[in-house]
């Protein structure tokens, strides 16, 4: 028990020791870190002092130099001000005697227009005396004497125009008809070419009339097969051992042509069988198309082609137009543009090119909504042809005016291979009716007594009242009904305006 107490004792003794001892060593420290605190503190306040004498002096200098150039600039700025204002003191000085100068010249115009009004005056009062002395002269008003006067001039003038035109009509009628004679002529004689009919039909020959229920087939099926297929009517009527294919497009018409024929000579028809054929007739077609393309362009004989031209050039073979072959109606185009392009001395490789090309929208009229020359124009220009080319081609039925020697020369060649005899037909109806539009537009003409339509429309021959209409009229008289059968009328090549007055006549062609 007392080791026990003795034990405690001794460590209460030693705790305190402890403390006691941690206490004198804390104090200590705190005060040398005070002391050191009071060091640190007195040398940076040495230096601020410093740092803040040396900034001083700095500015103090950097404001002396700024000052400095602020005074050097005062100057110049006062400087440049100084000479403008010299030179401001100069030009109002300047200014000043060119006013003076300016009011003494206005002066002197102003003096001027009141002579010059005085002047008029003087004249018009004087022109006045002399128009009323004339009056009483002449008996007539300046009114009257004015409207005799142009009427005299009117009717003087109008017969010299009559002589001077028909005078000039005829000798251009004469050369031109001269030159354009032997030009068509010589190129129509080295020209030849083949012309098939226009139709919307195909006649079929059978072996038998047993062969037309095979075409139709069981409930009708392989005839609707045919029809689906081919795009084209199948009409199988009363005719003996014969159907007829009907299509407006010549050249599905032919595909089912060929189909029909491979079935008959091959004796099976069926569905199947009948799209095997299609297909096979359609790739001949093709290769067809291709190779007759490729002979036009080899024929033109200007240089190669697109293979979509190719291809456009191909089936115009199976297009008409007023039953002439399109194919052989543009190769007709072709040598007949190249013949008088050579006798002209013009561009003979682009009259062949836009030649070849005027009508390739014809392939494609059904297909695309817009007129053939538009087309052709169109596909001229995407695959790159010259200028002269495309013009030819857009202006070959006047949509635009011809510009060229070539656009000109295409529609000659046009219109000589679409009107020449045989080359194309037309209904009996319109035939009258392009007759009978010729014979109104001319006699609805003052001073007409008759007109006739001669050589299919090409001609038309004008009966005038003599009484009415002497022979300087007569000359202007066709000439207006060649302008309006221009305007109103479409029309093939020219018409040939003969006016007869008594046993005199005019003509006129256009």
């Amino acid at each position: 028990m007392l080791m026990v107490a003795a034990l405690l004792i001794g460590l209460i003794v030693a705790a305190a020791a402890a403390v006691l001892a941690l206490r004198f060593l804390g104090a200590s420290r705190l005060g040398a870190a005070h002391r050191e605190r009071a060091v640190l503190l007195t040398e940076a306040n040495h230096e601020a002092e410093t740092i803040k004498r040396e900034a001083g002096i700095e500015a103090r200098e950097e404001v002396m130099r700024q000052r400095s150039d602020l005074q050097q600039e005062i100057k110049e700025q006062r400087a440049r001000i100084t000479s403008i204002e010299e030179r401001a003191l100069a030009r109002e000085d300047e200014v000043g005697t060119r006013l003076k100068e300016l009011e003494r010249r206005e002066q002197g115009l102003s003096d001027r227009e009141k002579h010059i009004r005085e002047l008029q005056e003087e004249l018009k009062t004087s022109k006045d005396d002399q128009l009323a002395g004339l009056e009483r002269i002449a008996r007539m008003t300046l009114s009257e004497a004015k409207a005799a006067l142009l009427e005299r001039s009117e009717e003087q003038v109008k017969h010299e125009l009559g002589r001077r035109v028909r005078q000039l009509e005829e000798e251009a009628q004469t050369e031109a008809k001269r030159r354009a004679r032997n030009l068509v002529a010589d190129a129509l004689q080295r020209v030849a070419a083949s012309h098939a009919a226009e139709t919307t039909s195909s006649l079929i020959e059978l072996p038998s009339d047993d062969m037309k229920g095979r075409i139709i087939g069981r409930e009708g099926r392989n005839i609707r097969a045919l029809e689906h297929l081919t795009g084209v009517d199948v009409i199988v009527d009363d005719t003996p051992q014969a159907v007829v294919l009907s299509s407006f497009d010549p050249i599905r018409r032919e595909i089912a042509k060929m189909t029909l024929l491979k079935l008959v000579e091959d004796g099976r028809i069926h569905p199947a069988r009948i799209e095997e054929m299609y297909y096979l007739s359609k790739a001949e077609i093709d290769d067809h198309i291709r190779h007759a393309g490729e002979q036009a362009v080899f024929e033109a004989n200007c240089g190669e082609f697109h293979d979509e031209v190719v291809k456009l050039l191909g089936r115009l073979n199976f297009r008409t137009s007023y039953g002439q072959n399109v194919l052989k109606h543009t190769l007709e185009v072709v040598h007949l543009a190249g013949l008088m392009a050579m006798e002209l001395q013009a561009n003979v490789k682009t009259a062949k090119r836009a030649a070849v090309l005027h009508d390739v929208g014809k392939a494609l009229t059904h297909e695309v909504e817009s007129s053939h020359a538009a087309i052709s124009t169109q596909y001229a220009r995407r695959y790159a042809e010259s200028p002269g080319v495309i013009h030819a081609v857009e202006a070959h039925h006047y949509d635009v005016q011809p510009q060229t020697v070539e656009a000109v020369l295409l529609i000659a060649a046009d219109a000589a291979s679409g009107a020449r005899p045989g080359a194309r037909g037309d209904s009996l109806e319109n035939y009258i009716k392009r007759l009978s539009a010729l014979e109104d537009l001319a006699t609805k003409r003052e001073g007409v007594e008759k007109a006739y339509a001669l050589q299919a429309g090409r001609e038309i021959r004008v009966i005038v009242k003599p009484t009415e209409i002497d022979d300087d009229q007569a000359a202007l008289l066709s000439h207006e009904i060649a302008r309006d059968i221009e305007a109103e009328l479409e029309y093939p090549g020219q018409i040939k305006v003969t006016v007869i007055r008594e046993s005199r006549s005019v003509e006129f062609a256009k």
